[in-house]
């Protein structure tokens, strides 16, 4: 089997790839939303924040695409995947900047 070819067709990790993209997607999309609806109450924090937000998702993205491809590779050379907890940490890094930027936002009075 060529090594570019995939391993079993709608396998786990092929899933979870996707599922990841979607996922980093959206926690980016919300960090620069949740940025632009604070900039006027907080200033450069806000974008700071935004910007720190949407790249733990830019890294996670990554990171889970690193991971997919390592598990490929050891499912095609041993039948086994191995698995790293990169991309949960820094999605959860990434959720955890824009629930306090949202948190600081409610709490200042700015809804």
């Amino acid at each position: 089997m060529p090594s570019g070819e995939v391993f079993d067709p709608g396998l786990q990790p092929e899933r979870t790839l996707l599922a990841w993209r979607r996922t980093c997607l959206a926690f980016a999309v919300a960090s620069l939303v949740a940025a632009r609806f604070t900039l006027d109450e907080f200033g450069l924090l806000s974008i700071f924040l935004g910007l720190a937000g949407a790249g733990l998702a830019a890294g996670a993205y990554f990171a889970a695409a690193h991971g997919y491809r390592r598990a490929h590779d050891a499912l095609r050379s041993r039948g086994e995947a191995g698995t790293s907890g990169v991309p949960v940490a820094l999605g959860s890094a990434a959720a955890l900047t824009v629930g306090a930027a949202c948190a600081a936002f409610v709490f200042s009075g700015g809804l």
